[in-house]
């Protein structure tokens, strides 16, 4: 499995509880089962893991699909493990952990409790509606966009919505040592989030590109507005905590 890529250690999730009464109400979705926005998008990633091989690339570097099912596992029942995604400290044991849980379930079982979502005692329990969102967005995504001639999914506009929110708080903490004023945009000219110091790199995408782009993912279908160089730069001072 390697060391933790650099990409696949969210951020995000430290700052999940922010405002999470609000993100709750903003994440329900009305007329689907009463799902959550976050419920919908574990739906989608499990259904594509489910029609997916278990050593396929994914966008996480050195992690295969199962890698990274093994992650999203770990992160949500082993408590005991789970801090070693964000605090480098912990980083060696929970990479132990994942490489045992990968190594020793079987990927139907890893699918299924990925599908199950967090157990009663997970503090993503709660958090699920906000935490997770992005989360599963962009893992879906890192197996989507691993195969040759992906396009992107269709979103509907609930999902659009409840992307919006991380942008602004992955961003913060991805791009806070970007060496520009990096602005991310959306194609109606709304600014959701604004990181960095230096001459301005405007970033322009949909939400979920922009998260994606926040996160680290290439792949994010973006248009830039400056340098060549600043573009680089700006891509190479992405990083998780």
């Amino acid at each position: 499995m390697g060391n933790f890529p650099q990409t696949c250690t969210h951020p995000f999730s430290v700052g999940a509880a922010i405002e999470l009464d609000g993100a709750l109400r903003a994440t329900r979705q009305k007329g689907t089962a009463d799902m959550t926005v976050a419920q919908r998008e574990r739906a989608a990633l499990v259904a594509t893991f489910r029609e997916t091989p278990p050593d396929a690339p994914t966008l996480c570097e050195g992690w295969d699909a199962r890698d990274l099912t093994a992650h999203l596992v770990v992160r949500e029942r082993r408590l005991d493990a789970a801090p070693g995604i964000l605090i480098p400290a912990f980083a060696d044991y929970t990479e132990r952990v994942q490489e045992q849980v990968a190594a020793s379930t079987d990927w139907d079982v890893l699918v299924s409790q990925v599908a199950d979502g967090p157990p009663l005692y997970s503090p993503f329990k709660l958090l699920d509606p906000i935490a997770n969102v992005a989360e599963m967005f962009i893992h879906h995504e890192d197996v989507r966009r691993a195969r040759p001639g992906w396009e992107p999914r269709p979103v509907d506009d609930q999902t659009v919505a409840a992307l919006r929110r991380p942008v602004a708080m992955m961003s913060r903490l991805t791009l806070r040592k970007a060496p520009a004023k990096v602005v991310l945009r959306t194609p109606q000219g709304d600014t959701l989030a604004t990181a960095g110091r230096g001459p301005t790199l405007t970033v322009t995408g949909d939400p979920g590109e922009l998260l994606l782009f926040a996160a680290g993912r290439d792949e994010a279908r973006v248009t830039f507005d400056g340098s060549g160089d600043l573009i680089e730069a700006v891509k190479k001072s992405r990083g998780g905590l």
